[in-house]
Order: C-alpha cells, then sequence, then structure tokens
C-alpha cells in the first residue's frame, strides 16, 4: 500500500516537467496574443474589420501537444502583426484625409467638387463634407464656391433605393 502512495500523478507520468513549463508558457504567450488581438478588433471595430480566428489545430477535443500551441501561437502572432499593420494604415489614411478637409475648409475653390465622406475620416455616422458652388451655375461661373455639410443619412438612402431600382418611399 505505501508504494500506491508515493507513485506520481498521471499527469505527471505524462509530461515531463520541461515540456510542462514549456506548454504552460505557450499557453501564456497564446493568452497574451489574443488579449492582443481582441483589443485591436474592438478598437477598429466600426472602420476596420479585423480577424480575430485562427484555424483549429485538430477536429476532435484534445490537449494540443508542445508543436501544435506553437503553430498555434505563430499564426496568433501572424494575425496580430497583420491587425497592426492594417489600423497603422488606416489611421494614416484618415489623418490624411483630415488634414484634405481642413485644406478645402480653408479653400473650398481649390478642391471643387471633392467630396468626404465621415467614414473616411474616422467618425461614426453617415454624411459628408463637399465642396459646391454657391448659387448654381451662376456661382460656378462666378468662381463662389464653399463647403456644404451634410447629414446625408435619409437622403443617401433614398438615392442608393433608386439607383438599385427599387420603387421611392
Amino acid at each position: 500500500m505505501p508504494d500506491v502512495l508515493d507513485r506520481e500523478s498521471p499527469a505527471e507520468l505524462l509530461i515531463g516537467d520541461r515540456e510542462r513549463s514549456a506548454r504552460a508558457e505557450m499557453r501564456r504567450q497564446i493568452g497574451r496574443l489574443e488579449g492582443e488581438l481582441s483589443r485591436l478588433a474592438s478598437e477598429a471595430f466600426p472602420r476596420l474589420a479585423i480577424e480575430t480566428g485562427v484555424p483549429a489545430a485538430a477536429r476532435e477535443p484534445r490537449a494540443l501537444g508542445l508543436g501544435e500551441l506553437e503553430a498555434v501561437r505563430d499564426a496568433l502572432a501572424e494575425r496580430a502583426a497583420e491587425a497592426r499593420r492594417a489600423t497603422r494604415a488606416r489611421s494614416a489614411e484618415e489623418a490624411a484625409n483630415r488634414q484634405l478637409l481642413a485644406r478645402m475648409l480653408a479653400s473650398p475653390a481649390d478642391y471643387k467638387w471633392l467630396q468626404i465622406s465621415r467614414g473616411s475620416l474616422g467618425e461614426p455616422g453617415c454624411g459628408h463634407w463637399h465642396s459646391r458652388p454657391r448659387f448654381g451655375l451662376l456661382g460656378m461661373l462666378m468662381g463662389w464656391w464653399r463647403v456644404r455639410i451634410s447629414s446625408g443619412c435619409p437622403l443617401s438612402g433614398r438615392l442608393a433605393a433608386v439607383e438599385r431600382g427599387e420603387p421611392g418611399r
């Protein structure tokens, strides 16, 4: 009976100390990468869709081996790097559009017929800024330009329905 009490547990018999600590480190890294990826996806949500999932390592439920955990970690690290690149690119594009809007507001005649949407600036909602002539054709001939701010929501929905061939509301 004493030899039964002194034996190691079944988990310790299957996995050595080094592999157990390596698996724990892999799970910690995977958890950190999943947290970072979910944070990036939630920060960029309305402006940018970020894929957060990775394909399953196996079809059946089981404990993953060290090599499979490394593959999951590497796939998550690659997704996180792609997400960081995409959010940086989107932020740079939005900053450039904000600068363009500032220049357009300062000199509407230099940006004739230019339209900048709220979405391209990273702002929620619909609408746009549009450089248009004041007083229609007369204003266009006289060089009287202005920037109009449109909410865009009701009219844009109606125009989209007309373009699709649906009856008007």
